[in-house]
C-alpha cells in the first residue's frame, strides 16, 4: 500500500477520499485553488498545497501544477476523485511518465473509453449492445444534422469527450438542429475542451442502468450489480438506487455479464461503470450508451449493499494487489437510495445559486450517510460543479430506505445557500417514484408540481416577530416602557409594520400589532399596500388573550413560532439584510425591503424592461449591441454558472438602449444585464 497519496480533486469527493486514506494509515495531500483555501477538504487532509486562481483552468485542471504538487510533497500515486482531470488519458499518462500511481484504469482505456464513437465501436464489437446513432468521429454541424435527420426525431446530441449531462441536448425538431448543435458544442467546449459530438436515437421513457465493475491488473473482472439512476434533470442524475426494482435476476446477470464484456475490451483496471439505457416496458432490450472511467458519484449506494469501500478498493488494485472475490462471491444486501444535494433555488427554476454557509447540519447514523464538502462560513461560488454533498439512506428494504431518505433530507440544514434539499424530499414521495415507476423524463413531468409556489404565512410571520425588540433587559427584569405593546391612553396597540421579501416571490408587508400575553396579531399584505394609520382610538382588548402568534422559543439557531394555534419550528442564521429560515430541506432567506427605494428604482428605468442575471455567474456571449433592433424572444446574453448556460432573451421586440457587461464579465445575481426599451407594438 502506498504511504501518501494526492488527492487531484475538491469538494466532498476530496473528503470521501481522505476518509479512506486515513482508515487505510495512508497519508493525505490535498490540492486547492484559492477559492476553496479554506476549504473542509483542505482542514482534514494531513498536507494542503496551493496550486492556483480560482478558474479551474489554472488549477484544478493544470495536469503541471497537480505534478508538481505530488513532487513536493512525496506522493507516490494520484486519485483523481470524479470530475476535472478524473477521466483525462493525458493527465493519467503524465503520471506514470513522472513516476507516479495513477489510481484509475490505465490511459489507453480512458481515450478509448473516453471518446464515445470509438467506445461503441469497440464494445459492439464484443458483442454489447448499442444505441443507434451516427457513425463516425470529427463530423460536421451539417453531417451531425443529416444523421439527425436520418435516424429520425427525435434525436440527442451528445460530446464525445464527456459526460454528466454536459452539452447534452435533446432535439425534437428539425429546424432546432442548427441551433442545438451551437449549442452543444460550445458546452462541450466549455467542460471538456473537445466540442466533438455524436447523435442517438432517443429513447422515449428510457430508464437509466448503470452496472459497477472492479477489475484486478491480474485479469480478474467482477460486477458489482446495478444502481437505478433514471432519476434526473436536465440530463443529471439527482437521485439514485441499488438495486434496481426493474431487473430480475435473469436481466440482472445478462447486463452484469455485458459489463464484463465491455471492460475487457479496453483492458480496464479499477473501479468503473458501464452505463445502459434500457426501454422501461421492456427491460431485456438494454443498449450500451457509455463507460465511466472512474469512481461514480453515485458509488455510496453499492457500498452499502455489497459491504465494499470501492475507494478503498480503488488502492489496493493500484497498488497490485488480486481482488479476492469471484463473481458468485458479490451479494446484495437490502437496499440504498441517494440524493444529491445541489446550489440551485427550484424556485427561480432550478438556477445555480451561491452564498456563504451560515449555519450547517448534515445527518449521520441510523441507516443514514451524509458525503459532504460542507463547513460553516465557506462561501459558495459559480466556478465549480453545483453538487454540495450526498445524503444516503439504507434499509433492509426499498421502502425503508426510501423513508429513511426523506426524513435525512427534512434534517439536513443548509442556511445561506440556496439548495434542492426540499424538492428531493417531495420528489421521494411522489407515488411513483414510492412505486419504482420510473423513467429519465418523470422529474421534468412533474417538477413543477414539486415545486412550492408560494411562501407558508408563518415564515414572514416568523421573521416579523424576530424584528419586534425584546422588552426583557440582562437582569430578566422587564421595562414596562420598552414593551413595544404600541399602548396608549384610551387608544388601541400600534401596529408596526414589517416590509420583507424572499428572491422569486412577491414583496410582503407584515403587521405586527402587540396583545397581551405575549402574543402579537399579525395581518399580511402586499408590500404596496396603504398602512393603516397607528394612532387609531378604541378600547383595549379585555379578557383572555386572542388567538395570534408568538415566539415560542428564540435561539441563535432555532426559532419557534406560534400562530393561530399551530407550532412551526424553523432553523435560523441571521444574515445583513435579513435572516434564514429553513424547516423540513426547504430555506427562505427573508430579507429587508424598502418599499420607497424600490418604487424609485422601478421610475428610474420607467418605459424600459430591465434584464438582470437570474444567477450569479460569467457571460460568455453577447449576441447584440446597444440600438439593435431585437425581436420578442431573441437571445441576447449568455451566461454560464456551475457548468450549465442560461440564455437571457429580449422580452418584447424592441431596441437595446442599454448592455452594461461583455463577454468574459463576472455578474451577480440580479446585477443588471441589459435594458430593452419596448417598440410601438410591444
Amino acid at each position: 500500500m502506498f504511504s501518501t497519496v494526492l488527492v487531484a480533486n475538491r469538494g466532498e469527493i476530496a473528503v470521501r477520499v481522505i476518509r479512506t486514506l486515513r482508515e487505510l494509515g495512508v497519508r493525505s495531500v490535498a490540492v486547492f485553488s484559492d477559492a476553496d483555501a479554506d476549504a473542509r477538504h483542505v482542514r482534514e487532509a494531513d498536507t494542503a498545497v496551493r496550486i492556483g486562481p480560482a478558474p479551474a483552468a489554472g488549477s484544478y485542471l493544470s495536469v503541471e501544477r497537480l505534478l508538481d504538487a505530488a513532487r513536493r510533497t512525496g506522493a507516490e500515486a494520484v486519485h483523481p476523485g470524479y470530475g476535472f482531470l478524473a477521466e483525462n488519458a493525458h493527465f493519467a499518462q503524465a503520471c506514470a511518465d513522472a513516476g507516479l500511481v495513477f489510481i484509475g484504469p490505465p490511459a489507453s482505456a480512458i481515450a478509448l473509453m473516453g471518446d464515445k464513437i470509438r467506445a461503441k465501436e469497440t464494445v459492439a464489437a464484443a458483442g454489447v449492445p448499442v444505441v443507434p446513432g451516427s457513425s463516425g468521429s470529427g463530423l460536421t454541424d451539417a453531417q451531425l444534422a443529416g444523421s439527425a435527420r436520418e435516424i429520425g426525431m427525435p434525436v440527442l446530441l451528445k460530446p464525445s469527450a464527456g459526460g454528466g449531462g454536459k452539452g447534452m441536448r435533446l432535439v425534437r425538431e428539425e429546424a432546432l438542429l442548427a441551433e442545438e448543435i451551437a449549442a452543444a458544442r460550445r458546452e462541450a467546449r466549455a467542460s471538456f475542451g473537445d466540442d466533438t459530438l455524436l447523435v442517438e436515437r432517443w429513447i422515449d421513457r428510457p430508464r437509466h442502468i448503470e452496472i459497477q465493475i472492479l477489475a484486478d491488473g491480474h485479469g480478474r473482472v467482477v460486477h458489482l450489480g446495478e444502481r437505478e439512476c433514471s432519476l434526473q434533470r436536465r440530463h443529471q442524475k439527482i437521485i439514485e438506487e441499488a438495486p434496481s426494482v426493474l431487473l430480475d435476476e435473469g436481466t440482472r446477470a445478462a447486463m452484469g455479464e455485458a459489463a464484463v464484456q465491455a471492460a475487457r475490451s479496453c483492458g480496464y483496471v479499477g473501479a468503473g461503470t458501464v452505463e445502459f439505457i434500457v426501454p422501461g416496458d421492456d427491460p431485456s432490450s438494454y443498449y450500451f450508451m457509455e463507460m465511466n472511467t472512474r469512481l461514480q458519484v453515485e458509488h455510496p449506494v453499492t457500498e452499502l449493499v455489497t459491504g465494499l469501500d470501492l475507494v478503498e478498493w480503488q488502492l489496493r488494485v493500484a497498488s497490485g494487489e488480486r481482488l479476492p472475490y469471484e463473481q458468485a462471491d458479490i451479494t446484495l444486501t437490502g437496499h440504498a437510495v441517494e440524493a444529491r444535494v445541489c446550489a440551485e433555488d427550484p424556485a427561480r427554476g432550478f438556477l445555480p445559486s451561491g452564498g456563504t454557509v451560515l449555519a450547517l447540519h448534515e445527518p449521520q447514523g441510523g441507516g443514514v450517510r451524509t458525503d459532504s464538502g460542507l463547513s460553516e462560513g465557506v462561501p459558495v461560488g459559480s466556478t465549480y460543479d453545483p453538487m454540495l454533498s450526498k445524503v444516503i439512506a439504507y434499509g433492509p428494504d426499498r421502502a425503508t430506505a426510501l423513508r429513511r431518505l426523506r426524513a435525512a433530507l427534512a434534517d439536513t440544514v443548509v442556511l445561506g445557500v440556496p439548495t434542492n434539499a426540499g424538492f428531493l424530499r417531495r420528489l421521494l414521495a411522489h407515488p411513483a417514484v414510492a412505486a419504482g415507476d420510473l423513467d429519465t423524463g418523470l422529474v421534468e413531468r412533474e417538477a413543477d408540481s414539486l415545486v412550492p409556489h408560494g411562501v407558508p404565512e408563518e415564515v414572514y410571520a416568523a421573521a416579523a416577530l424576530l424584528r419586534q425588540p425584546s422588552p426583557v433587559a440582562a437582569a430578566g427584569w422587564v421595562d414596562p416602557f420598552s414593551v413595544p405593546s404600541g399602548w396608549r391612553l384610551g387608544g388601541t396597540p400600534a401596529r408596526t409594520f414589517h416590509h420583507v421579501r424572499i428572491p422569486g416571490h412577491d414583496p410582503v408587508r407584515v403587521g405586527v400589532r402587540a396583545g397581551t400575553g405575549g402574543t402579537a396579531e399579525l395581518d399580511f399584505g402586499h408590500a404596496g399596500d396603504r398602512e393603516e394609520p397607528t394612532d387609531a382610538c378604541g378600547p383595549l382588548p379585555s379578557g383572555p388573550a386572542p388567538e395570534g402568534s408568538r415566539l415560542v422559543e428564540v435561539s441563535d439557531r432555532r426559532v419557534t413560532v406560534e400562530l393561530d394555534g399551530l407550532t412551526h419550528t424553523f432553523s435560523r442564521a441571521d444574515s445583513p439584510d435579513g435572516v434564514w429560515l429553513g424547516r423540513d430541506g426547504d430555506t427562505w432567506h427573508v430579507q429587508d425591503h424598502d418599499p420607497v427605494e424600490a418604487s424609485l428604482s422601478g421610475a428610474a428605468r420607467s418605459g424600459a424592461d430591465t434584464l438582470a442575471a437570474p444567477m450569479p455567474g460569467t457571460v460568455t456571449v453577447v449576441k447584440v449591441a446597444v440600438g439593435d433592433e431585437v425581436v420578442a424572444g431573441q437571445s441576447l446574453l449568455v451566461v454560464e454558472a456551475m457548468k450549465m448556460e442560461h440564455v437571457i432573451s429580449a422580452p418584447h421586440a424592441g431596441t437595446v438602449t442599454e448592455l452594461d457587461v461583455t463577454a468574459g464579465t463576472t455578474v451577480a445575481m440580479d446585477q443588471v444585464l441589459a435594458v430593452v426599451a419596448p417598440g410601438e407594438d410591444a
